[in-house]
C-alpha cells in the first residue's frame, strides 16, 4: 500500500529584472546564480518556473548550478493577483490604500488570478504519495509567494497582501502527514552578498 510522505516546497522570487521586465539584469543573474549554488546538495527533483521571461531566465540559470534537475513551466508559477478582498475585509488603516493599489491591475489580471492561486496550491502545496520526501523549487514572483506562505500560515486570504519576497530570497514550506504546514525558512537571503540582497524593496522594508 503506498503511503504519503512530506513535501518541502521551495520558493524563490525571480532574480531582479530590467525596467520593462524583459530580461534580468546583472545582478540578476549573479542573484540567480548564487540561489543555484545555495541549492547543491538539495535532492530537487523538479524546478518550476512561471511563464515570464524573469522567471525563466532565472530557472534556467538556477538549473545550471544543479545536476540534471529539470525546469518545467507552469502557469500557476506566474505572476497574478491570487485573491481580491473586499474593503470590508481589510483593516480599516489599510483598507483604503490597497484596494487602490489593487485597482491598478486589469480586468483580466484580477479575473484570472483566484483560478491560478488554486491551481498552485494543488500542484505545489500538500503531502506526496508514496514513500519518500519530495522537494520541489518553484521559481515565480512576489504575490504567489505571499500567497503559499499566507495559506501555510492558514491565515485570512487577504494577508497575502504586505507579505514581501526579496528578489532571489529563498522561502522554504514543509508539508507532512502528521501536522500542520511549517515556514522553516522565510526571505531567506544569505546567500546573497549585502549589495544584492533586498533588491525589490523599498528603502523602509529593508532591514
Amino acid at each position: 500500500m503506498t503511503g504519503t510522505a512530506a513535501r518541502y516546497l521551495y520558493l524563490a522570487r525571480h532574480g531582479e529584472a530590467s525596467p520593462d521586465e524583459s530580461a534580468l539584469t546583472d545582478a540578476g543573474r549573479r542573484q540567480a546564480a548564487l540561489l543555484g549554488e545555495r541549492l547543491r546538495g538539495v535532492p530537487l527533483a523538479a524546478i518550476h518556473h512561471g511563464p515570464l521571461a524573469r522567471a525563466e531566465q532565472t530557472a534556467r540559470l538556477v538549473g545550471e548550478r544543479l545536476d540534471g534537475v529539470p525546469c518545467r513551466r507552469s502557469e500557476a508559477a506566474g505572476d497574478y493577483l491570487p485573491y481580491l478582498p473586499t474593503h470590508e475585509e481589510l483593516p480599516s488603516e489599510a483598507a483604503d490604500a490597497w484596494i487602490g493599489f489593487l485597482r491598478q491591475f486589469t480586468v483580466e489580471e484580477r479575473e484570472q488570478g483566484p483560478g491560478l492561486a488554486a491551481a498552485a496550491r494543488a500542484e505545489f502545496t500538500g503531502t506526496v504519495a508514496g514513500d519518500e520526501p519530495r522537494h520541489e523549487l518553484v521559481v515565480t514572483h512576489n504575490f504567489l509567494v505571499g500567497w503559499l506562505v499566507r495559506a501555510a500560515l492558514d491565515a485570512p486570504k487577504w494577508r497575502w497582501l504586505g507579505i514581501n519576497h526579496a528578489h532571489a530570497a529563498l522561502t522554504v514550506i514543509r508539508y507532512t502527514p502528521d501536522r500542520p504546514p511549517a515556514v522553516l525558512l522565510f526571505n531567506d537571503t544569505g546567500h546573497l552578498p549585502a549589495g544584492l540582497r533586498w533588491t525589490g524593496f523599498p528603502p523602509e522594508l529593508r532591514v
